[in-house]
């Protein structure tokens, strides 16, 4: 019985590789792009449970004992806390942590590049139009791809086009960039 709360290795080692994983899970999930976040499939849901599975052992280094477990959880709890302060006091780590939103179409024209960028489908942009009651993309006063992975659409009927400008007032200038064109491609002008 008294196997069960003894720790095979220092308890030091139990919050340094919490620490490792938790950053390099958090890296690779920031990696995969806000759609991959934001939209989860069912194929997202099988890759979240395979990669819960790989870094089981790199996070409790074959330690099953609850003193262990108890570490680990608490370890992960604090910085999942840790970083949530960070991004509600700094905008810079929110950025850095969350991305920021990036503008799919504006004044009824769609950025078929950044779309391609950001891994979102034709079809999963005119869903999001379907969502939010927009007939047709000529429409779109603003339409941004959140932090979140959700895609806002605003209309430019009824005060919309004036809405979208301040939206845009206050976006960072990141989430305005769209990718240049390749000179002599038919959309360059």
């Amino acid at each position: 019985m008294s196997d069960l709360f003894v720790l095979s290795a220092p308890w030091w080692h139990f919050v340094l590789r919490a620490v490792a994983i938790y950053a390099m899970v958090m890296l690779l999930v920031r990696v995969s792009g806000k759609r991959a976040v934001g939209q989860f499939t069912p194929f997202d849901l099988v890759l979240l449970i395979l990669i819960g599975n790989a870094v089981q052992n790199g996070l409790n280094g074959g330690d099953n004992s609850i003193t262990g477990a108890l570490i680990l959880a608490g370890c992960l709890i604090v910085l999942n806390y840790i970083v949530a302060w960070l991004t509600a006091r700094s905008q810079r780590a929110e950025h850095w942590i969350e991305g920021v939103p990036v503008v799919l179409a504006r004044d009824g024209v769609v950025f078929e590049d950044v779309l391609r960028h950001e891994l979102v489908s034709l079809d999963d942009f005119h869903e999001a139009l379907r969502m939010n009651n927009v007939a047709d993309v000529k429409d779109v006063a603003l339409a941004l791809l959140e932090t979140n992975g959700n895609i806002s659409v605003v209309s430019g009927g009824d005060g919309g086009a004036e809405r979208a400008q301040q939206y845009i007032k206050r976006l960072p200038r990141r989430s305005l960039h769209r990718r240049r064109r390749r000179p002599g491609s038919p959309q360059a002008n």
